[in-house]
Protein backbone atom coordinates (compact mmCIF):
# COMPACT_ATOMS: atom_id res chain seq x y z
CA UNK A 1 0.00 0.00 0.00
CA UNK A 2 1.60 3.31 -0.86
CA UNK A 3 2.12 6.38 1.91
CA UNK A 4 -0.80 8.26 0.28
CA UNK A 5 -3.56 5.20 0.76
CA UNK A 6 -1.59 5.07 4.25
CA UNK A 7 -2.30 8.39 4.74
CA UNK A 8 -6.20 8.49 3.45
CA UNK A 9 -7.24 5.40 5.45
CA UNK A 10 -5.88 7.30 8.71
CA UNK A 11 -7.81 10.10 7.75
CA UNK A 12 -11.11 8.65 7.33
CA UNK A 13 -11.04 6.87 10.67
CA UNK A 14 -10.52 10.62 11.71
CA UNK A 15 -13.21 11.57 10.00
CA UNK A 16 -15.21 8.95 11.49
CA UNK A 17 -14.23 9.57 14.88
CA UNK A 18 -15.19 13.41 14.68
CA UNK A 19 -18.52 12.75 13.10
CA UNK A 20 -19.41 10.13 15.71
CA UNK A 21 -17.72 12.77 18.37
CA UNK A 22 -20.74 14.91 17.39
CA UNK A 23 -23.42 12.58 16.63
CA UNK A 24 -23.38 12.71 13.20
CA UNK A 25 -23.18 9.71 10.87
CA UNK A 26 -19.65 10.00 8.83
CA UNK A 27 -21.42 9.10 5.61
CA UNK A 28 -22.48 12.32 5.49
CA UNK A 29 -18.84 13.75 5.10
CA UNK A 30 -17.19 14.17 2.24
CA UNK A 31 -13.41 14.00 1.81
CA UNK A 32 -12.32 15.79 -1.15
CA UNK A 33 -8.65 15.18 -2.05
CA UNK A 34 -7.00 18.82 -2.97
CA UNK A 35 -4.92 17.78 -5.72
CA UNK A 36 -3.79 21.06 -6.48
CA UNK A 37 -0.02 21.24 -7.12
CA UNK A 38 0.61 17.47 -7.36
CA UNK A 39 0.72 15.16 -10.42
CA UNK A 40 -1.54 12.59 -12.31
CA UNK A 41 0.78 9.93 -10.53
CA UNK A 42 -0.44 10.72 -7.06
CA UNK A 43 -4.07 11.67 -8.18
CA UNK A 44 -4.32 8.17 -9.52
CA UNK A 45 -2.78 6.72 -6.01
CA UNK A 46 -5.45 8.70 -4.14
CA UNK A 47 -7.76 7.56 -6.71
CA UNK A 48 -7.05 3.91 -6.52
CA UNK A 49 -7.52 4.19 -2.69
CA UNK A 50 -11.42 5.34 -2.69
CA UNK A 51 -11.25 8.80 -3.30
CA UNK A 52 -13.63 10.30 -5.71
CA UNK A 53 -13.29 13.83 -5.52
CA UNK A 54 -10.90 16.20 -6.09
CA UNK A 55 -9.68 19.81 -5.45
CA UNK A 56 -8.05 21.76 -7.99
CA UNK A 57 -6.97 25.64 -8.18
CA UNK A 58 -6.15 26.52 -11.17
CA UNK A 59 -7.84 26.11 -14.38
CA UNK A 60 -4.76 26.17 -16.75
CA UNK A 61 -2.79 23.07 -14.44
CA UNK A 62 -5.49 21.19 -14.40
CA UNK A 63 -6.42 21.74 -18.03
CA UNK A 64 -2.64 19.91 -18.57
CA UNK A 65 -3.17 16.99 -16.15
CA UNK A 66 -6.62 16.21 -17.40
CA UNK A 67 -5.88 14.47 -20.54
CA UNK A 68 -3.76 11.99 -18.01
CA UNK A 69 -6.46 11.35 -15.88
CA UNK A 70 -9.34 10.17 -18.04
CA UNK A 71 -9.54 6.90 -17.56
CA UNK A 72 -10.56 7.88 -13.73
CA UNK A 73 -14.33 7.90 -15.48
CA UNK A 74 -16.22 8.59 -11.79
CA UNK A 75 -14.00 11.14 -10.48
CA UNK A 76 -15.35 14.48 -10.01
CA UNK A 77 -12.70 17.47 -10.58
CA UNK A 78 -14.03 20.81 -8.29
CA UNK A 79 -12.30 24.11 -8.93
CA UNK A 80 -11.69 25.57 -5.16
CA UNK A 81 -9.70 27.93 -6.77
CA UNK A 82 -10.17 31.78 -7.35
CA UNK A 83 -11.72 31.94 -10.81
CA UNK A 84 -10.96 34.55 -13.10
CA UNK A 85 -13.81 35.68 -15.46
CA UNK A 86 -11.87 34.97 -18.60
CA UNK A 87 -11.63 31.55 -17.63
CA UNK A 88 -15.24 30.91 -16.74
CA UNK A 89 -15.70 29.42 -20.22
CA UNK A 90 -12.72 26.48 -19.99
CA UNK A 91 -13.91 26.42 -16.17
CA UNK A 92 -17.45 25.44 -16.99
CA UNK A 93 -16.25 22.42 -19.25
CA UNK A 94 -13.51 21.19 -17.27
CA UNK A 95 -15.12 20.83 -14.13
CA UNK A 96 -18.36 19.28 -12.59
CA UNK A 97 -18.57 22.05 -9.94
CA UNK A 98 -16.87 25.49 -8.80
CA UNK A 99 -16.70 25.75 -4.89
CA UNK A 100 -15.55 29.58 -5.17
CA UNK A 101 -18.06 31.45 -6.53
CA UNK A 102 -18.09 35.12 -5.57
CA UNK A 103 -19.92 36.88 -7.42
CA UNK A 104 -23.13 37.12 -9.54
CA UNK A 105 -21.13 38.40 -12.56
CA UNK A 106 -19.00 35.26 -12.12
CA UNK A 107 -22.48 33.03 -11.77
CA UNK A 108 -24.09 34.19 -14.95
CA UNK A 109 -20.92 33.68 -17.34
CA UNK A 110 -20.90 30.24 -15.37
CA UNK A 111 -24.43 29.64 -16.37
CA UNK A 112 -24.15 30.96 -19.62
CA UNK A 113 -20.88 28.67 -20.68
CA UNK A 114 -23.20 25.75 -19.22
CA UNK A 115 -25.75 26.49 -21.89
CA UNK A 116 -23.28 26.41 -24.74
CA UNK A 117 -21.90 23.09 -23.44
CA UNK A 118 -25.86 22.13 -23.65
CA UNK A 119 -24.48 20.36 -20.41
CA UNK A 120 -25.89 19.39 -16.38
CA UNK A 121 -26.30 22.09 -14.38
CA UNK A 122 -22.95 23.25 -12.96
CA UNK A 123 -23.21 22.93 -9.15
CA UNK A 124 -21.90 25.66 -7.13
CA UNK A 125 -21.06 27.01 -3.77
CA UNK A 126 -20.63 30.70 -2.64
CA UNK A 127 -17.27 31.46 -1.25
CA UNK A 128 -17.59 33.46 2.07
CA UNK A 129 -14.69 35.44 3.18
CA UNK A 130 -15.33 35.48 7.38
CA UNK A 131 -12.18 36.99 8.28
CA UNK A 132 -12.73 39.96 5.98
CA UNK A 133 -8.80 39.26 4.86
CA UNK A 134 -8.11 41.14 2.03
CA UNK A 135 -5.98 38.74 0.62
CA UNK A 136 -8.69 36.21 -0.28
CA UNK A 137 -11.87 36.30 -1.95
CA UNK A 138 -14.99 35.69 -0.94
CA UNK A 139 -18.09 37.77 -0.24
CA UNK A 140 -18.84 39.17 3.52
CA UNK A 141 -19.99 36.91 5.84
CA UNK A 142 -23.53 38.52 6.20
CA UNK A 143 -27.26 37.34 4.15
CA UNK A 144 -27.27 40.93 2.49
CA UNK A 145 -23.76 40.44 0.85
CA UNK A 146 -24.88 37.01 -0.85
CA UNK A 147 -28.67 37.93 -1.27
CA UNK A 148 -27.61 39.57 -5.08
CA UNK A 149 -26.73 35.54 -6.29
CA UNK A 150 -29.32 34.34 -4.02
CA UNK A 151 -31.89 36.00 -5.76
CA UNK A 152 -30.98 35.43 -9.27
CA UNK A 153 -30.79 31.70 -9.02
CA UNK A 154 -34.47 31.25 -10.62
CA UNK A 155 -33.24 33.14 -13.74
CA UNK A 156 -29.79 30.81 -14.03
CA UNK A 157 -30.75 27.64 -15.31
CA UNK A 158 -27.81 25.64 -15.85
CA UNK A 159 -26.52 26.73 -12.24
CA UNK A 160 -27.10 24.52 -8.96
CA UNK A 161 -26.36 26.80 -6.21
CA UNK A 162 -25.81 24.05 -3.54
CA UNK A 163 -24.26 26.05 -0.43
CA UNK A 164 -21.14 27.51 0.68
CA UNK A 165 -17.59 27.43 1.56
CA UNK A 166 -14.78 29.26 3.56
CA UNK A 167 -10.84 29.47 4.56
CA UNK A 168 -10.87 30.97 7.44
CA UNK A 169 -8.32 32.89 9.38
CA UNK A 170 -5.39 30.47 10.21
CA UNK A 171 -4.89 29.53 13.65
CA UNK A 172 -1.78 27.59 15.09
CA UNK A 173 -4.47 25.93 17.44
CA UNK A 174 -7.35 24.17 15.53
CA UNK A 175 -9.70 25.44 17.75
CA UNK A 176 -9.40 29.05 17.14
CA UNK A 177 -11.27 28.34 13.80
CA UNK A 178 -14.51 27.04 15.30
CA UNK A 179 -15.68 30.14 15.56
CA UNK A 180 -15.88 30.80 12.12
CA UNK A 181 -16.90 27.58 10.91
CA UNK A 182 -19.67 27.94 13.80
CA UNK A 183 -20.60 31.29 11.36
CA UNK A 184 -20.71 30.27 8.06
CA UNK A 185 -22.78 27.14 9.76
CA UNK A 186 -25.15 30.11 10.77
CA UNK A 187 -25.03 31.93 7.82
CA UNK A 188 -26.91 28.97 5.87
CA UNK A 189 -29.08 28.39 8.40
CA UNK A 190 -30.50 31.58 7.76
CA UNK A 191 -30.66 31.40 4.15
CA UNK A 192 -32.13 28.11 4.39
CA UNK A 193 -34.91 29.78 6.34
CA UNK A 194 -35.79 32.52 3.68
CA UNK A 195 -36.27 29.45 1.18
CA UNK A 196 -34.81 31.20 -1.70
CA UNK A 197 -36.25 29.56 -4.87
CA UNK A 198 -33.60 26.93 -6.49
CA UNK A 199 -30.78 27.26 -3.99
CA UNK A 200 -30.02 24.16 -1.84
CA UNK A 201 -28.29 24.97 0.92
CA UNK A 202 -27.04 21.13 1.44
CA UNK A 203 -23.46 21.67 1.54
CA UNK A 204 -20.73 23.37 4.16
CA UNK A 205 -17.27 22.83 2.70
CA UNK A 206 -14.98 24.03 5.22
CA UNK A 207 -12.16 22.23 7.41
CA UNK A 208 -8.99 21.41 5.49
CA UNK A 209 -5.88 19.18 7.05
CA UNK A 210 -5.32 20.91 10.31
CA UNK A 211 -8.48 21.97 11.41
CA UNK A 212 -11.45 19.48 9.79
CA UNK A 213 -11.71 17.67 13.20
CA UNK A 214 -13.64 21.04 14.81
CA UNK A 215 -15.03 21.62 11.31
CA UNK A 216 -16.69 18.22 11.21
CA UNK A 217 -17.94 19.28 15.04
CA UNK A 218 -19.67 22.85 13.36
CA UNK A 219 -21.29 20.61 10.66
CA UNK A 220 -18.95 20.61 7.53
CA UNK A 221 -20.18 18.27 4.67
CA UNK A 222 -17.06 18.51 2.67
CA UNK A 223 -13.70 18.65 4.02
CA UNK A 224 -10.20 19.66 1.74
CA UNK A 225 -7.48 17.55 2.32
CA UNK A 226 -4.22 18.52 0.77
CA UNK A 227 -1.10 18.13 2.44
CA UNK A 228 -2.02 15.32 5.28
CA UNK A 229 -2.95 12.88 1.62
CA UNK A 230 -0.06 14.04 -0.69
CA UNK A 231 2.81 15.95 1.43
CA UNK A 232 3.98 19.01 0.88
CA UNK A 233 3.15 20.75 -2.78
CA UNK A 234 5.58 20.14 -5.77
CA UNK A 235 5.44 23.42 -6.66
CA UNK A 236 3.69 26.93 -5.93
Amino acid sequence: MSDIADRITQIKERIARAARRSGRNPDEVTLMAVSKTHPPQSIMLAYQAGIRIFGESRVQEFAEKHLALQSLSDAQWILIGHLQSNKTNKAAELFHGIHSVDSLRLLERLNAAREKLQASPLEVLIEVNLGGESAKSGLPAELKAIEELLNAAPGLLHIQIRGLMTIPPHTEDPEGARPYFRKLRSLRDDITRRNFPRVLMEELSMGMSHDFDVAIDEGSTCVRIGTAIFGERTSK
